[in-house]
């Protein structure tokens, strides 16, 4: 970080759980979906230094199998239901959790290069 930026004024989980320039905390990271703004139309932080990589991927999947999996395996013994409901709630629920789980695991790294 250079001299002449101010000191990040969030902290890293909340500005990786709002998903808000990991400086100010108050523009948006993220424009749409995932893909990250060129820049925070608040303070003006350039995100060009952002790489998040194959980071966030992998940790939502380890994540996500096991909550799923575990939710799964629960329903399952607890409730005994047909087997298209689980193709519908897990089917449905899977993609919906993974996108929001990848969200914020990419925006908790973003802050956490900006922090250091």
């Amino acid at each position: 970080m250079a001299q002449d930026e101010p000191e990040m004024q969030t902290s890293v989980l909340a500005a990786g759980l709002r998903g808000r320039c990991p400086r100010c905390g108050e523009g948006a990271l993220f424009k749409g979906g995932l893909t990250l703004r060129d820049k925070c139309e608040r303070c003006g932080l350039d995100y060009s230094f952002a790489d998040s990589g194959d980071g966030p991927a992998v940790f939502a999947i380890f994540i996500l199998g096991f909550l799923v999996l575990g939710a799964a395996l629960l329903v399952e013994f607890r409730l005994e239901p047909p087997v298209w409901v689980h193709l519908v709630a897990w089917g449905l629920l899977t993609p919906l959790v993974g996108f929001l789980l990848l969200r914020l695991l990419k925006a908790t790294l973003i802050a956490q290069q900006y922090k250091h």
